[in-house]
């Protein structure tokens, strides 16, 4: 068994990736705020699951620390952020201070705890500099930022690659991925959530930009990734480098917003969304892809559910919820479905079964 501890346990990510571990027989802990009404956390009641759940702001240094040493984790997967573009022009600094400053005292926590044997931090594909191409960013490429958030996730992961190269700590690796879907997710101004909203109220959705070019993903190949990162940080392997990046994204062709708007609405029966723009007060990158060859290469991961299945499995999940089905038992069952993809695949059972 592992212990690990998540930060942002109470988020989309954090609380399938707390379902996972715990339902693969591992410790887990979790160090967030509390989670946003009607939520995952709450709806699959997560927190049954959980040997420490910690509720407190990630921009309290103490607490921080006080967390990690309870939770005494081997793995620290640190997810904690401020995840929204739109909410980052509202609120820009509570943004950075959460997304830096929150980063620095995990970091901090880590080093100084002591028994950490590995630390991903996980930034966003939105951390490159955009300048509009089709194919996807790799690892070296310059990092920036146009908007808050995104601007916010770069500073942190430069301060994590620093971090891990200057300073003695846990193996420390970033992982970079991005416009994850999945069942659960209620955050505001996310495409399927607010598709599904509209279509249980019976509206016609709205779209800001339907033209713009995205790498779609289920979350479960998304967590996967992060966690075979984990294991070799845990092994001794591979990365080579303190800090080193890693992409995990879809393979290509992108699909625009239009196209998954009107996959889902066929899915789920509802009115499709025009394909005109609908109002925006905030500047979105149009096109947005990443290059995992590395990870693929290196680590042997690689996306298990296509496009279309990882949005049949997505709209799966929100309309037997709807339906009435368990919050929890939905997503045990897709966990399950997707440990059977992965023992298929040598290379990714890992985390298919129980760790010894």
């Amino acid at each position: 068994m592992t212990r690990y501890l998540i930060t942002g346990h109470t988020g989309f990510k954090g609380a399938w990736l707390a379902m996972w571990l715990a339902s693969s027989g591992n410790h887990v802990c979790g160090f967030a705020l509390d989670p946003v009404p009607g939520a995952l956390f709450e709806a699959a009641r997560v927190t049954e699951l959980l040997e420490l759940d910690v509720r407190a702001d990630v921009r309290d240094a103490a607490a921080v620390v006080r967390a990690v040493e309870r939770a005494a984790p081997e793995v620290i997967v640190h997810m904690a952020a401020q995840p929204l573009v739109r909410e980052s022009y509202l609120s820009p600094r509570l943004t950075v201070e959460t997304n830096v400053l929150g980063t620095l005292n995990v970091l901090e926590a880590a080093r100084s705890v002591g028994g950490v044997r590995g630390h991903v931090v996980v930034t966003t594909d939105k951390v490159y500099r955009n300048d509009g191409r089709t194919q996807g960013y790799v690892e070296g490429d310059p990092l920036g930022g146009h908007d808050p958030y995104s601007a916010s996730k770069a500073m942190a992961d430069l301060l994590a690659q620093s971090w891990a190269l200057s300073l003695d700590g846990p193996p420390t690796a970033v992982a970079r991925a991005g416009n994850v879907i999945g069942g659960g997710d209620v955050s505001p101004d996310r495409l399927v959530p607010d598709l599904v909203r509209s279509f249980e109220a019976g509206r016609v959705p709205e779209l800001r930009h339907p033209e713009a070019l995205r790498p779609w993903q289920h979350v479960l190949d998304c967590l996967n990734g992060y966690l075979m990162l984990a294991d070799v940080l845990v092994a001794g392997g591979s990365p080579a480098s303190p800090g080193e990046p890693w992409n995990f994204g879809p393979d290509l062709p992108l699909v625009t917003v239009a196209d998954l708007s009107a996959l889902v609405a066929a899915l789920w029966g509802g009115a499709p969304a025009p394909r005109q723009a609908g109002p925006s007060e905030f500047r979105e990158s149009s096109v947005l892809s990443l290059d995992s060859t590395k990870a693929r290469r290196e680590l042997g991961w690689e996306s298990l559910l296509s496009f279309d299945v990882a949005v049949e499995w997505t709209v799966e999940w929100y309309r037997a919820v709807h339906d009435g089905a368990d919050a929890r038992d939905q997503t045990l069952r897709q966990l399950e479905r997707y440990r059977e993809l992965a023992s298929a695949r040598p290379a990714l059972t890992r985390r298919s079964t129980p760790a010894p």
